[in-house]
C-alpha cells in the first residue's frame, strides 16, 4: 500500500508516518508538509506542500490512500486565513483525492464536530456534527465533514472513514502544543504537582483524551481495514475535576462557566495568550464519547490510558520536549521571540 499523508509533521502525522514507516504492509510513505522536517524515516519521502495553493492532484497520484491531517489552530485571530486552510483547504484536499483515482480517504475529523451533548453518558456516531457554534474549530470541523457527506456521495467509489479522536496528547507535541494554546509568557516548569496547591476549573468540566501512538495506530487500522463511516476515539478514564486534582496533587475546586469564560477572554485580548474563548465553550459542550465502534471494526484498544497520555504532556512541558519537525521543535525558537513576534495568536506559529 502506497500512503500519502497530509499534514505529516504535526501531533498525529510524527507518530503517524513512523509507524507506517515501520509497517511491512506499507510500501512507500510520502509526508506531505508545508515545511520539510529534518526526520529521517525508511520508505517515507518528504513533499513541501501547502493544502491551499499546490497541486495536491500530482502529489496524490499513484498512491492507494490518502490521510488528511493538515489543520490550522493559529492564527486565532485571523478567521479568513483559519477558514481557507481548513475548509476550503480540505475542500481542495478531497477533490484532488477524486482526480488523482486514490481508493481510499481517512480524513482527520474530532470530538470537535459535535453538537452539545451529555456529560453523563456516552454517545455513538450517530449524535449530530452539528458543531459548537461559538468554536471557530468546531465549526470547521463540521462544515468539513458536510463536504465530505458530499464527496462521498459524489464520489462512492472512494472509501471515505473519518475518525473523531477526543484531545490527543505525547510528550513529543508539547512544544507545539504549548504554542498554539498557551503561549511564549507561561513557564512549563511551574507544571509540577508541589507548585500548583490550587487547581480552578470550570463547573461541570468532563472530557475524553488519548495518546497520540493511539490514534496513530487508529489510523493505520483504518488504512488497512475494509472500513467506511465514522469512528469515536478515546481512552478511559473520563478526566474530570477528580482525576485533574489528583494528578497534579492540587485541590480542584469549581468555577462558574462563565468567570473561566471571561478570564480566556480577557486574556486573549490582552495577547498574553493565543487560545479564544471558544476553546471553553467547546470543552463544557461537546459530549462524552462510545469507541464500541472503533473497538469492534477496528480491532482499536489503546494502550495507554488518558490520564498516562496527560501525564506525558505535562512531563513534555515541563521539559521543553518537542520532536524534528517543525510544528514541534523545540529548538527552533528557545527564547520565544517569534512567537511574541507573531502577535500571540494573529500569525500562524
Amino acid at each position: 500500500m502506497r500512503v500519502v499523508v497530509v499534514g505529516a509533521t504535526g501531533n498525529v502525522g510524527s507518530s503517524l508516518t513512523r509507524l507506517l514507516a515501520a509497517d511491512d504492509r506499507i510500501e512507500s510513505v510520502v509526508g506531505v508538509a508545508r515545511r520539510r522536517p529534518s526526520l529521517s524515516l525508511p520508505n517515507t519521502t518528504w513533499v513541501e506542500a501547502d493544502v491551499v495553493t499546490s497541486d495536491l492532484e500530482q502529489v496524490f497520484r499513484g498512491a492507494d490512500a490518502v490521510v488528511h491531517l493538515a489543520w490550522l489552530i493559529q492564527p486565532s485571530r485571523d478567521l479568513e486565513t483559519l477558514r481557507r486552510v481548513n475548509v476550503d483547504g480540505s475542500a481542495r484536499v478531497f477533490a484532488a483525492v477524486a482526480a488523482a483515482g486514490v481508493g481510499t480517504l481517512v480524513y482527520a475529523s474530532s470530538v470537535g464536530t459535535y453538537a452539545r451533548g451529555p456529560k453523563d453518558r456516552l454517545v455513538d456516531e450517530s449524535w449530530p456534527a452539528d458543531g459548537v457554534s461559538t468554536s471557530f474549530y468546531s465549526r470547521h470541523k463540521a462544515e468539513v465533514e458536510r463536504r465530505l457527506d458530499a464527496f462521498e456521495r459524489e464520489q462512492p467509489n472512494v472509501r471515505v472513514v473519518r475518525l473523531r479522536p477526543g484531545l490527543i496528547f505525547k510528550r513529543e507535541a508539547a512544544t507545539g502544543i504549548r504554542r498554539l494554546f498557551v503561549g511564549p509568557f507561561a513557564p512549563g516548569s511551574l507544571l509540577r504537582p508541589h507548585l500548583i496547591p490550587v487547581l480552578p476549573l470550570p463547573a461541570g468540566l468532563r472530557f475524553q483524551a488519548v495518546h497520540t501512538d493511539d490514534v496513530a495506530d487508529a489510523y493505520r487500522r483504518a488504512l488497512q481495514r475494509d472500513v467506511r463511516g465514522a469512528f469515536n476515539v478515546a481512552a478511559d478514564p473520563i478526566l474530570d475535576r477528580r482525576t485533574l486534582g489528583d494528578l497534579l496533587r492540587a485541590r480542584a475546586f469549581d468555577i462558574p462557566p462563565r468567570l473561566a469564560r471571561e478570564a480566556v477572554s480577557l486574556l486573549w485580548r490582552l495577547r498574553l495568550q493565543p487560545t479564544p474563548p471558544g476553546w471553553v465553550d467547546l470543552a463544557l459542550a461537546v459530549p462524552l464519547m462510545d469507541c464500541a465502534r472503533t473497538h469492534s471494526e477496528l480491532g482499536w484498544r489503546p494502550k495507554h490510558t488518558a490520564t498516562e497520555a496527560l501525564s506525558d504532556l505535562l512531563s513534555g512541558l515541563r521539559h521543553g520536549a518537542g520532536d524534528a519537525t517543525p510544528p514541534l521543535d523545540e529548538t527552533r525558537d528557545p527564547a520565544r521571540l517569534h512567537e511574541l513576534a507573531t502577535g500571540v495568536g494573529e500569525r500562524d506559529t
